[in-house]
């Protein structure tokens, strides 16, 4: 478990966080949102590769969910990444990103970070690259999934983000 700042502290999710994961990804209203079984499921199954904040009460107030690549195990993929709007602009994703890929490079060995964005989310652009600056890591972007593969109606591509390898510093 890490503090993040005085109120706040990162560490794994529980079973029992994944009704608030899933309230934040809600209310985040950028994200696609899952199925609240998914979420629990997320927190039982990929705790060792997520993170999850808690306020002084030991409440989630942001997470990231994450997964080991199975054909890539050196690969970190972040699926979500979402902060209670109350908590926003305190520089929380950065810290719990950083904190999840120092963790799992100390654990599993991961050199590389991986995520998707869609082109409207600048939020997101900005914390994935800015972590590559952080860690002194290369960027690369490429479409991973058009739009037209999505049976769900209109999306917009997904754009993935590869950023590695990480300098041994920024692994733990």
């Amino acid at each position: 478990m890490t503090a993040v700042q005085a109120d706040l502290r990162i560490d794994r999710p529980e079973v029992a966080d994944g009704a608030a994961l899933w309230r934040i990804a809600r209310d985040s209203k950028v994200l696609d949102l899952n199925s609240s079984y998914s979420y629990l499921l997320w927190c039982r199954d990929f705790a060792a590769t997520s993170a999850v904040a808690r306020d002084g009460h030991g409440v989630p107030v942001g997470f990231v969910t994450g997964y080991l690549r199975p054909d890539r195990p050196d690969t970190l993929l972040v699926w979500q990444v979402a902060v209670d709007e109350a908590y926003r602009g305190r520089r929380l994703a950065a810290a719990l990103l950083d904190e999840l890929a120092a963790r799992t490079a100390a654990e599993y060995g991961t050199v590389t970070v991986e995520t998707t964005i869609s082109p409207d989310n600048t939020a997101s652009q900005r914390l994935f690259t800015s972590f590559a600056e952080r860690h002194g890591a290369r960027l690369e972007r490429e479409t991973l999934f058009e739009t037209d593969l999505f049976p769900d109606g209109p999306h917009e591509p997904e754009v993935l983000y590869r950023i590695g390898p990480l300098p041994a510093a920024a692994r733990g």
